[in-house]
């Protein structure tokens, strides 16, 4: 299938050749036939891709001050690495689409195949969205009128912030695509509307809705005018649907307010406030957030939770359905908006040149006749003989800034990778000269030529593909953790049993330069030893979803695990016991704040702290171990100091990474040798982390 893309680092806008999205749980896939392009929001991701890197970092600051405390601590390639890869990963544009539904997700209850559906989809031939972002259109709409749902919703979500009443004045700024719709729901609703735009056709076209349009460059002072159309008394509301920088409008839209008026903004303006404008009158403002509540919420949008509509009566997907009504009995009229139909493959007559384009609505026309694959080459290669043949199952940021380009220096035969969008795994093939894009992961569990699979998913699914894997018979490098609880432990413990195929854990730590060093330096004696470990993580925000419990397993199970490895590996023994202290008088579970202590077979002691409410401006990660009268400290990875040993003083590049542990991998799969770390190893680690949480819960010792 094909789908719009920016290429945020070259600024190209492409439309690329991708698989069909693989159908999920909780979401429909849609064969698109209309999409809108909503030329404010796209003009202006277009043309940040365009920008040069200065002009980028102009138009972020906040972004730039992180790149420079990165170096810092990092280091200046690394962060040029990490920047680089951020701009190589494409951005779908569009999210207003049409279409009709293909196939239903498990759980999904309120679609079936055949339903015509209006969402938030990017565009692209087919879309996977999950249900509370999808809304049924009635008979009466065309496709072309319910491509406005989700435009239509983004002002209406501004309107219900308003909170406007039967005849109040309410006054709009912009009379672009979403202004005229904002505009002409409030009249609908009983509002005096007041529009204001310096483009003659969008004041036309208002004009010609019934609503009092005025064009200021003819030379109207707005303020002024509100006032008089007011006698006085100054505009009710004022709903900011406009895009500029300037500072003035914020400012005329308090004045031209009465006492007590409110004021939204749906648009994007300067914001410096004067406090005066705002104080006499006793202003309220506020910013509207997309299409209603909802969204950016992972529960209700991924998860499908919906809000009980006792409590919240307009989330994101009624305010769908009620723009979709409002066309239906035709209060809402969008017809005089669309200036242009396009077909998708020409798609470069609305995006070759958005800054001088003057269109209201520009509409996408799909006609794809193509059948559908979930499976691309990309690059023709034969793999016909090979070992160690691999297949990649995610393509997220692990993959495309660890992983692949270590693949490629090592040269290694990966003959699929696989997204579930289809996307990312597309790009990074074309990036990386993999033979094949998929969306559907089994494609490479039923391919004879393929030995090794790499899985670098969300954690929650690393348990069903590891399992799924070795019933194949294939080989198994899976990024930590291995698994969320111990039933799925004891799942791939049978599994790997009953498997003739190795399993590996990406515990990369023990791989490092400098931790190979310190092993060496420690010998094989297997004397006890003191370890303290400890990783100054950074606070990562509570709704990202490494700290939901069912899905990445929280920070302690999905990260410190490394620091349980490689303690472990300094120790040479088996954890047997593990003891945790969290911060806080009522810690949570899925803490980022606690003390682990390490009872081990040997004696030794560890302790990992994972502190995530450090400074960025420290060192992320710094062991101490402490044995037979010698001391040694790393100091995040890149030097490393020694007292009592001969020689151990030294500084590590880099660019050397942390992942030597694949050339490794690669060279024993081919030679069917075994995993690297021996798997009972890999199981007390696992045992290690889930007995933290345990010890959390309990409150003492856990005996492993």
């Amino acid at each position: 299938m094909k789908q719009i893309i920016q290429d945020l680092k070259k600024g190209d806008t492409i439309l690329e050749e991708i698989p069909v999205p693989n159908v999920k749980a909780g979401a429909v896939l849609i064969k698109t036939t209309r999409t809108l392009v909503s030329l404010g929001t796209e003009r202006m991701l277009v043309e940040f891709g365009k920008a040069n890197f200065i002009q980028k970092a102009k138009q972020q600051p906040d972004k730039v001050k992180m790149v420079l405390d990165k170096v810092k601590t990092d280091g200046l390639k690394p962060t040029i690495d990490s920047v680089f890869n951020k701009l190589n990963q494409p951005l779908p544009l569009g999210y207003c689409n049409v279409g009709e539904v293909v196939a239903v997700g498990k759980g999904v209850t309120e679609f079936t195949i055949g339903d015509r559906v209006a969402s938030n989809g990017n565009h692209a031939e087919y879309v996977l969205v999950p249900k509370n972002l999808v809304a049924k259109i009635p008979d009466n709409v065309t496709d072309e009128q319910a491509a406005f749902t989700v435009i239509g919703s983004i002002g209406l979500q501004g309107i219900r912030l308003l909170n406007p009443t039967f005849g109040e004045t309410i006054v709009v700024v912009g009379l672009g695509l979403i202004g005229l719709v904002t505009a002409e729901l409030l009249k609908a609703n009983g509002c005096k509307v007041i529009g204001f735009d310096f483009d003659a056709e969008k004041v036309a076209i208002a004009k010609a809705k019934g609503i009092t349009a005025i064009n200021p460059a003819e030379g109207t002072d707005q303020v002024k005018f509100v006032e008089s159309f007011t006698n006085g008394v100054g505009a009710d509301g004022v709903i900011i649907t406009a895009s500029n920088k300037s500072n003035e409008i914020i400012s005329q839209s308090a004045r031209m307010c009465r006492k007590r008026g409110r004021v939204v903004l749906v648009g994007v303006i300067g914001l410096d406030i004067s406090r005066a404008d705002f104080y006499e009158k006793e202003i309220s403002f506020q910013v509207s957030c997309s299409y209603g509540p909802g969204r950016y919420d992972e529960e209700y949008e991924q998860k499908g939770n919906d809000y009980p509509i006792g409590f919240v009566r307009w989330t994101e997907k009624r305010n769908f359905e009620a723009i979709l009504n409002a066309l239906s009995n035709g209060s809402l009229d969008v017809a005089p908006l669309i200036t242009e139909r396009i077909p998708l493959k020409e798609y470069d007559k609305i995006y070759g040149d958005m800054g001088n384009s003057k269109s209201i609505a520009s509409i996408l026309v799909y006609d794809s006749t193509e059948k559908p694959v979930k499976t691309i080459t990309v690059t023709d290669k034969s793999f016909k003989g090979k070992k160690g043949v691999i297949g990649i199952i995610g393509a997220g940021n692990f993959t495309s800034s660890t992983l692949m380009p270590q693949l490629k220096k090592l040269n290694a035969n990966v003959k699929y990778i696989a997204s579930s969008g289809g996307l990312s795994s597309t790009t990074m093939a074309k990036r990386f000269a993999i033979a094949n894009s998929t969306s559907d992961y089994k494609e490479i569990l039923n391919d004879q030529e393929t030995d090794l699979v790499m899985i670098t998913t969300k954690h929650n699914s690393h348990a069903k593909f590891v399992i799924e894997t070795l019933e194949a018979g294939k080989s198994v490098f899976v990024e930590k953790p291995l698994a969320l609880n111990h039933e799925e432990l004891n799942q791939i413990i049978e599994a790997y049993t009953k498997s003739d195929a190795s399993l590996s854990v990406g515990f990369n730590r023990r791989f490092a330069p400098l931790a190979l060093k310190m092993k060496k330096l420690l010998g094989n004696d297997n004397t006890p030893k003191n370890i303290i470990a400890t990783m100054n993580a950074g606070y990562i925000p509570k709704e990202v979803w490494v700290h939901d419990m069912e899905v990445g397993g929280g920070r302690i199970i999905g990260e410190a695990c490394h620091y349980i490895d490689l303690c472990t590996y300094f120790a040479d023994s088996k954890v047997v016991a593990v003891c945790m202290n969290a911060m806080g008088v009522n810690p949570q579970e899925n803490t980022d704040n606690a003390s682990i202590l390490l009872k081990y077979e040997n004696g030794t002691n560890a302790v990992v702290n994972y502190f995530g409410n450090g400074s960025k401006g420290y060192s992320k990660e710094r062991i101490e171990v402490y044995s037979q009268e010698r001391t040694m400290i790393m100091d995040n990875w890149r030097k490393l100091k020694t007292y009592g040993f001969k020689g151990g003083n030294s500084k590590s590049k880099q660019d050397k990474g942390h992942y030597n542990q694949f050339e490794a991998l690669i060279n024993q799969q081919k030679n069917g040798g075994a995993p690297i770390i021996p798997f009972d190893v890999i199981v007390n680690t696992t045992k290690a982390s889930f007995a933290a949480i345990e010890s959390l819960k309990q409150g003492k010792w856990i005996e492993i």
